[in-house]
């Protein structure tokens, strides 16, 4: 059965995002919000979001963030403290619009930041978080790999395939990605604070291969939430685990949302960890062919 689609403009401080809800069945159970990456966009998440729909029996709903897709363009540079700024203005802008209550949050790259930030903000509100390749400090590794990224992309044909996404928008969103995150102020940015403050659930994946930062990022992540975590290490995986390792990505997340809400699921999964009562954080070594 295919999840049924559709879409919806919000208005947030700064303009309209575009929105995009999947659907496999009637469910009342919460949805799980979607947060992209630094050049990602709704249509990015391509197949993996219906599938998610499918394999969590839950709504999935993905938004283009202002200047990015099919939302609303931005001029200026976003700032140094635009994580934070997504948390605390444009998603709960975003939830009143669309009536969003109790939710899970699953975000890839920044947009796992952004979710960490986000149920850092209030913790009445995200029945879990799921992270996936993201970013909790910045590493050596992290610059060089958007160093090689911005470089790559001079390639007028590499940068071309931006465009599709974001059409004219395209040379901000790489401005912004690249002039924030290589800036030498932002150098000593840390999830640290959020992170003690998340008392839900969360789910760290992270690729052992991820060329933008190493699997020290999850261990952060997992050791240092409030609340239980689990972290998964994919092996040979890259930074876009729900694209090069699709089936396990949604059967960890499936199984982690399904434990914790009380529904019996099984899926590749680690010892539970975390400050909210467990030593340390759980390690799943995954591995195996899935979907691609």
């Amino acid at each position: 059965m295919s999840a049924a689609t559709s879409e919806s403009l919000a208005e947030v401080p700064g303009g309209r995002v575009f929105v995009r809800e999947w659907r496999a069945a009637a469910s009342e159970a919460p949805p799980i919000v979607l947060l992209h990456d630094s050049l990602g966009s709704v249509e990015q998440w391509r197949d993996f979001a219906p599938a998610l729909a499918e394999a969590a029996a839950r709504p999935v709903i993905a938004y283009d963030r202002l200047g990015f897709g099919r939302s609303a363009a931005r001029t200026g540079r976003p700032s140094l403290d635009f994580i934070r700024e997504e948390a605390q203005s444009c998603f709960p802008a975003l939830q009143r619009a669309l009536g969003i209550g109790r939710c899970a949050l699953f975000g890839h790259s920044v947009g796992g930041a952004m979710a960490i930030a986000i149920a850092a903000s209030s913790g009445a509100a995200w029945e879990a978080v799921v992270t996936e390749a993201a970013q909790a400090f910045v590493e050596p590794r992290t610059l060089a790999g958007i160093r090689a990224a911005r470089a790559q992309f001079e390639d007028a044909d590499r940068f071309a395939r931006l465009t599709r996404w974001h059409g004219e928008k395209a040379r901000w969103v790489l401005d912004a990605w690249t002039s924030v995150w290589l800036s030498p102020e932002f150098a000593s940015w840390t999830l640290d604070p959020q992170l003690a403050r998340v008392h839900c659930p969360v789910l760290a994946i992270h690729g052992d291969s991820d060329e933008y930062g190493s699997v020290e990022f999850a261990r952060r992540i997992t050791s240092t939430v409030a609340g239980p975590s689990q972290l998964a290490i994919l092996a040979s995986c890259g930074h876009v685990p729900h694209r090069e390792r699709r089936g396990e990505v949604l059967r960890l997340t499936a199984a982690f949302l399904a434990r914790h809400t009380g529904r019996p699921e099984q899926a590749c999964s680690g010892e539970e960890g975390g400050r909210g009562g467990q030593q340390g954080g759980g390690e799943a070594e995954c591995s195996g062919t899935s979907s691609p």
